[in-house]
């Protein structure tokens, strides 16, 4: 029995005291002892050396600023191996961090280990730097990282048999051998790639994941949305079988997770394609990181924790010292500048296609009342295309960022709007379902046939929307067939399940919203119309002018990809001068880039300075102003400032842009700084409660 005590030491009964951790294994053992004692037999009493102890971060968020928890347990245990950890009165799942001396303090035994696989270390380090960089409890962004169901036992999907050995030879053009070369000599781990739209970016991704693989390492390539981006992922899959691991939210729980397991147990290098999400792929081998499409807002996410994988995946580039490459037509001008002065960008300005033509683009001023005399929506000049292409079976697409009938109701009367009762924000007339819905909150109520107020009938419904658009050109061409793409699609009318009808021309007019205007390559696509291009720029927001030039950059460049000789666009607009769409027609990025560089550089805005935005929610508009003119004391008496050495700016505190919701009342403040230090250090003093919400870096000040 003596065999199987660890390290005795041998004390006095008279001043023996059961120790307050005891663990169960050890109950019978000293029980023993302490019968053999009671008779004289040996008097000893047990001290242990025998437990490992280990600093555990729980995937339950237990306070407000919870970080890690101390815990003991006989096994040796290595960082990142996942276990059940008692917590309260619970069990739930922990991340080892690391293990630490044995504390002064009262400590429970971790239960069991899940996986013996440790996560890969990048990922410990990563749950590590978003917590700090976003200020976030280190338990949320665990919860994020992981996949949902870890506790249950599913059955593991079958190893995939080893593709071919012999990958496929990538041919390259000139133009894109150069940038590949670019690439290679840039110094820092992020590289950005600008190529102008149909300059083949696609072909230097498949030339670096091919050589990723033939040295044995994985790669990562993020898209903004599998669905908008269906024909990169066919390219990459038409290429690479075997080799590619699809991630996406359409997945079911069980999906996800028996992914995640085979990834984390295997050693197999691999391509895994996905959103955001995918860089929290248990990769041990992992060589390369592409980001496509970088500029898109989907990288950034708007859900609680809010990050940006933009900046998660160039920490993981530079923590594993491999290539993150940003590439886009259109970069975000806070990218740009920075990869600028790293001397990172690497441009890519030559069409792929010898074939490819420049179209021909005509800016439509909407104030010119004989150019829309047939039609209020749609210029003459735009309607004489769309008949012409249907003669020579030619396809036209017709871009609105806006979906639904009309965006106001109101009574000519008494001016009476229909307005959410929940966000206080217009509702949309939707004349397909006959209801006006808030593109908010998603609440629907019936139209009025009469005034509420005034009980008038001149009830008017002004703007127009997709849907509007839809029903227009139905009237005006009765035989053409026309699909409408936007938010309101059901899975079956979505451009995924028409995507084939749309690329073989048997859908003459596609309309829609943002979901047409990337990634989509058209060989029958003769024309573009953009019906209204300045409708983003009235928005109170200083990326409003950026998002406004993304868009319309990305949408001309769906024509004069190759396919036909003769190409057109059409772009309606109140504000023809605007450099967001005078830069964006002309395909200058610099005239743009210089343009606006100079106003956030003015305005005090990225990249120029740090962004935080503080909001804060309560049931009444007297408690909310009351704490957020609390939050902006504590912030200017917590961090004072001198006229020549200013540490922060700090804005009056204003309502949001959503101000009245379900929730409540939300007023906001707006934080810049110079310093990323001094913004985090200013934040921490801050209440931490659910009424309080911190965004830093908000791509959006709405």
């Amino acid at each position: 029995m003596l065999d199987t005590i660890y390290k005795l030491r041998v004390v006095s009964l008279l001043s023996y005291k059961k120790p307050d951790f005891f663990p169960p294994t050890y109950h019978q053992l000293y029980h023993n002892i302490h019968i053999l004692s009671s008779i004289n037999f040996i008097p000893v009493a047990l001290c242990y050396n025998r437990y490992m102890y280990y600093e555990v971060i729980p995937l339950k968020l237990f306070r407000q600023d919870a970080g890690v928890l101390t815990y003991a347990s006989d096994l040796d245990l290595q960082p990142g191996q996942l276990v059940h950890i008692p917590l309260g009165r619970f069990t739930t799942t922990g991340i080892i961090d690391k293990k630490v001396k044995k504390p002064a303090i009262k400590t429970k035994e971790i239960k069991d280990v899940i996986h013996q696989t440790p996560l890969p270390p990048h990922l410990l380090k990563s749950i590590h730097w978003l917590s700090e960089y976003y200020l976030t409890p280190l338990p949320t962004i665990a919860q994020m990282v992981l996949p949902k169901g870890l506790d249950k036992n599913r059955r593991r999907f079958p190893e995939q048999p080893e593709p071919p050995a012999k990958l496929p030879i990538i041919p390259l053009n000139p133009a894109q051998k150069q940038a590949l070369k670019g690439l290679g000599r840039c110094q820092t781990p992020t590289k950005l790639l600008h190529g102008v739209t149909g300059s083949g970016k696609t072909n230097i991704y498949l030339k670096m994941a091919s050589e990723a693989l033939e040295r044995q390492k994985s790669a990562i390539l993020l898209v903004p949305e599998i669905a908008l981006t269906s024909q990169l992922v066919q390219v990459f899959e038409d290429t690479f079988g075997g080799h590619i691991t699809l991630i996406h939210s359409n997945q079911t729980e069980s999906t996800r997770h028996q992914i995640w397991e085979n990834l984390l147990l295997s050693r197999r290098p691999q391509i895994i394609i996905g959103p955001r999400s995918a860089l929290f792929a248990p990769i041990h081998n992992l060589g390369l990181i592409i980001i496509d499409e970088a500029h898109e807002s989907a990288y950034y996410q708007e859900n609680t924790p809010k990050y940006s994988a933009i900046r998660l995946a160039s920490f993981i580039a530079s923590t594993l010292k491999i290539p993150c490459v940003q590439g886009t037509a259109t970069p975000l001008i806070a990218d740009y500048h920075l990869a600028k002065q790293h001397k990172s960008v690497i441009t890519l300005d030559q069409k792929a296609k010898q074939t490819a033509v420049k179209p021909d683009i005509k800016i439509i001023d909407f104030k010119s009342k004989e150019l829309f005399s047939k039609n209020r929506y749609f210029s003459t000049p735009l309607l004489n295309a769309i008949k012409n292409n249907l003669t020579h079976h030619r396809q036209t697409l017709i871009f609105h960022n806006r979906r639904g009938s009309a965006p106001l109701t109101i009574c000519e009367n008494c001016g009476w709007q229909a307005l959410c009762p929940n966000c206080f924000l217009p509702l949309t007339l939707h004349t397909d379902s006959y209801q006006l819905i808030c593109h908010t909150c998603g609440h629907q109520s019936k139209i009025p046939h009469s005034c509420p107020e005034c009980k008038g009938l001149n009830i008017i419904h002004k703007g127009f929307g997709t849907k509007l658009l839809e029903s227009e050109l139905s009237s005006l061409f009765p035989d053409a067939k026309i699909a409408r793409f936007d938010a309101d699609n059901t899975k079956a009318t979505s451009l995924n399940a028409k995507y084939d009808d749309v690329k073989s021309g048997k859908i003459d007019i596609i309309i829609g919203t943002q979901t047409i205007a990337k990634g989509l390559d058209l060989p029958n696509l003769a024309t573009v119309g953009v019906v209204q291009a300045d409708a983003g720029l009235s928005l109170p927001d200083y990326s409003a002018e950026e998002r406004t030039f993304h868009l319309l950059t990305q949408v001309l460049g769906r024509v004069g990809r190759g396919h036909i000789k003769e190409a057109n666009a059409f772009i309606q607009t109140y504000q023809p001068d605007h450099p967001a769409i005078t830069s964006a027609i002309s395909a200058d990025y610099q005239k743009f880039y210089n343009y606006l560089i100079k106003k956030r550089q003015k305005s005090h805005l990225p990249p120029f300075r740090y962004l935080a935005k503080i909001s804060i929610t309560y049931k009444t508009e007297k408690t909310t102003i009351s704490r957020i003119r609390e939050a902006e004391k504590l912030l200017r008496t917590t961090n004072p400032s001198t006229a020549t050495s200013p540490s922060l700016e700090i804005s009056a505190p204003t309502p949001a842009f959503h101000e009245h919701t379900t929730a409540g009342y939300t007023w906001q403040i707006i934080v810049k700084s110079p310093s990323r230090t001094k913004l985090l250090s200013a934040l921490k003093f801050l209440p931490k409660n659910s009424n309080t919400r911190v965004q830093l870096d908000p791509p959006s000040l709405l």
